[in-house]
Order: structure tokens, then C-alpha cells, then sequence
């Protein structure tokens, strides 16, 4: 195992020190997600307001059933815990309930995995009632597999003579009750608001509007182009997931004297878990409806690769795999003069097996470079697939709009 001290600044009294641990298991690498740099899971901590202080990395042949990476390497970390007194153990890859217990009584301090990592972003960034709803399911759902005598007061419940399961099993029967019934209530006020999502894009294809979602790897700049796009204010950082609340915004087209929808919808990840997925089903709906995908790049990343191949593969699960798609290779003002591009506009195959090449063009969302060519390529775009608006239904005429002052709303008070 090698270790790796990280220099930073003295955090302040809330941010939690963080240790960082990658575990290579070789040919199996792929399928664990091993990060040997542990770059994006020191973002992810960041993110989360934590502070990385030491990185380490371990090479097993195999994840060791109680403590992930051995008893042995378990005794090393701890060492790095006391030595940089951190506060939090956080893993790259998904651990299981019991590796986690086993390893916080090792440790003496809290251990979260990847998975757990993300859910705790999205709760600090959701801000829409939809938002909201979304995480509590995915946390409920995560927590929901957690519930193997994870907290001290499920001892207080004593077993006995005749009494199956010892300890806590009382406790930990009412506890799961208590989750199930939080995660039926959950999705049943999702579904009404997944119902007033469905009928605002109902109104829209009804009407005719060409609808552009902007899709791609968190932090590749997707809020930065869609404000720059719209002239709106959406919420734009150099971090991950800054935004996870689908915007929608009129963008006008002179070359094609019409106007679009322009949608900005939650960033993808590595090994984003699956139940999160699910529960964003509804957001992410929008880019499986959409006429038309911006694909975001970062171009100046050095996994760009790697990470166009996830938003693929995301694509693929929610149904939105065969959306017409721009890749829109974003941060050119990051690049070296020899490493930019000599053509703004080009084509390439994509990374899902498609023979079409797909238009390409290469911009700076903050200078504003190819811009003008983006917006060309979209209206070329709108021009190859012509819209025919349904039949006016006068019952939907008080669909509600896309103002994100009303999709905040909460139905369920209605």
C-alpha cells in the first residue's frame, strides 16, 4: 500500500479531515472503478465540504470479505487517521454495511464509500421540491441497506431464551418499518410531481417547440454554456454537481428565425449508484424526451474519454441513447495554443458503437468562442427534424409553465 500526504491549508473548524483510499484488485480494476490518482474522489470530498489530507492507495487480488482491504492495511490507515487526525475514512469504491462497521470500530472514525459520498452532495445541492424528494429516496433507499445493527441503540434491545436473532433485532425490525413507510410516502409525492413534469413537456411537444438538452460529465461546464447560451443565471462553480434542478430557458435562433428549449439537467459521474439514477428518473427524463442532446466535454480533461463513455453509457440506461446528439468539446480556454483544434466544427464517431458521425464543435463557454457556431449546428438540426404540433386539446391550456419559480413548487400542498 502507498500513501500520499496531501499539503493542504488548515481547514476550517467544520470541514472534516479526510483520509482518501483506492484499492486496485488488478484485472477486476474495471469493474471496481479504481481511480489510481483519486483525483475525482478528492473532488468529490471537497464538494461535500470535507478536506483531503492523505491519499492512499492498496492492490489487493481481491476486496477482503470483512474489512475491504485486510486487517492489515485497516491497522495502516489507522495509523494515518492518528497521525493527520482526520476525522473521516471515505472510499472510492462501494463498500458493504458490514465492511463499513468493521472498519469504523478499526478506525475509530466514520467511513463512507463513494455512493454515500454523492447522496450527501446532492442533499446539500438540491434546492427544487423535486430535487429534494429525489435525494430523500435515493438516501432511503441506501439507508434501507444499512440496517444491520448499525447504531449503538439497537443494543439496548436484549435477546433471550427463545427469542430469535439476539440483540437489537427488535429495533432494527422497527427502524426498517419506519424507512419503508418514509420511502412509499416518498414516491408517491414524487409521482405527483413526475406527473407535472410529464405535462409540462406534454405542452411544449404539443405546441411544437424543439426541445435541446444539455447532457454530460459533471463539471464540464454545462451551467456555464447554458448561461451563456440564455443570458439566464443559473448557478455555475468549478465543482462537481453545482447543479442537479433541470432549468428550462427560450433560446432564440437567428439562422433559424425560431426559438428552442433549452434545458440544463444534473451532471454525470463514475459510478453514479444506481438507486440515484432511478429516483432522477424523472429529471432526467427531459434528455430521453429531448429532440436533441448538447453532449459537454471537457476537453482539457485527460479522461475525457472515459468520461464521454460513462454519459454514454447513463444515456443508454434512461432510455435516451438514440437522441440525436452535438458534442460540444467545452474549456478550449484551458488548452495550450498547440492542443486546440484547427477547425471549430468537425464530426467524430461516438464511444456507443454508432457508424453516423456525429457534428462536433469546439467552444469556450467563458469567452464565448464557438458559440456562434453551436447555435448554426442547432438550427441546422432543428431544420432536419420539422416539428408537427399536435391537435389543440382546450383542457390542457392551463398546463403549468416552465417557470422554475412554479416546477419548484411542492403539488402535494395543493
Amino acid at each position: 500500500m502507498s500513501s500520499t500526504a496531501i499539503n493542504a491549508a488548515t481547514p476550517p473548524s467544520e470541514a472534516a479531515r479526510a483520509i482518501l483510499v483506492g484499492v486496485d484488485f488488478g484485472r477486476h480494476a474495471a469493474k471496481q472503478g479504481f481511480d489510481e490518482s483519486l483525483d475525482e474522489l478528492a473532488l468529490l470530498a471537497e464538494s461535500a465540504g470535507d478536506t483531503p489530507v492523505a491519499k492512499v492507495i492498496a492492490r489487493r487480488p481481491a476486496p477482503d470479505a470483512a474489512l475491504f482491504v485486510g486487517s492489515g492495511k485497516a491497522d495502516e490507515i489507522k495509523l494515518l487517521v492518528q497521525a493527520h487526525q482526520a476525522h473521516t475514512v471515505l472510499f472510492d469504491q462501494a463498500i458493504s454495511p458490514a465492511q463499513q462497521r468493521n472498519l469504523e470500530k478499526v478506525l475509530g472514525v466514520p467511513v463512507a464509500d463513494r455512493t454515500a459520498l454523492i447522496l450527501e452532495i446532492f442533499a446539500q445541492r438540491a434546492k427544487s421540491h423535486e430535487g429534494k424528494l429525489q435525494v430523500e429516496l435515493a438516501r432511503l433507499q441506501y439507508l434501507a441497506t444499512r440496517l444491520v445493527r448499525r447504531w449503538s441503540h439497537l443494543e439496548r434491545q436484549s435477546g433471550g431464551i427463545g427469542m430469535r436473532g439476539g440483540p437489537g433485532e427488535a429495533q432494527i425490525e422497527l427502524d426498517r418499518r419506519m424507512i419503508d413507510d418514509r420511502i412509499k410516502k416518498t414516491k408517491e409525492r414524487l409521482k405527483q410531481v413526475q406527473k407535472q413534469r410529464s405535462t409540462q413537456r406534454k405542452s411544449r411537444s404539443r405546441n411544437g417547440v424543439f426541445k435541446v438538452s444539455l447532457v454530460g460529465y459533471t463539471n464540464a461546464g454545462k451551467s456555464t454554456l447554458f448561461n451563456a447560451l440564455t443570458k439566464a443565471r443559473s448557478y455555475a462553480a468549478n465543482q462537481l454537481f453545482a447543479t442537479l434542478d433541470t432549468t428550462t430557458r427560450s433560446l432564440y435562433l437567428e439562422q433559424a428565425e425560431a426559438s428552442v428549449s433549452l434545458s440544463d439537467t444534473v451532471g454525470f459521474i463514475r459510478d453514479l449508484p444506481h438507486k440515484l439514477v432511478e429516483a432522477f428518473r424523472a429529471t432526467l427524463q427531459e434528455a430521453a424526451d429531448a429532440d436533441l442532446l448538447l453532449h459537454v466535454v471537457d476537453a482539457a480533461s485527460p479522461v475525457l474519454d472515459e468520461q464521454m463513455a460513462e454519459v454514454e453509457r447513463v444515456l443508454e440506461e434512461i432510455g435516451a441513447g438514440h437522441v440525436p446528439q452535438i458534442l460540444v468539446y467545452n474549456k478550449q480556454d484551458l488548452l495550450a495554443d498547440d492542443q486546440r483544434p484547427r477547425d471549430i466544427v468537425d464530426a467524430m464517431l461516438r464511444p456507443n458503437g454508432s457508424t453516423e458521425p456525429t457534428p462536433r464543435v469546439f467552444v469556450s463557454a467563458v469567452e464565448g468562442d464557438g458559440l456562434a457556431e453551436l447555435r448554426q449546428l442547432i438550427a441546422t438540426a432543428m431544420q432536419a427534424q420539422p416539428l408537427i404540433p399536435d391537435e389543440r386539446d382546450p383542457r390542457f391550456d392551463d398546463y403549468p409553465s416552465d417557470d422554475p419559480e412554479s416546477s419548484s413548487s411542492d403539488p402535494t400542498q395543493a
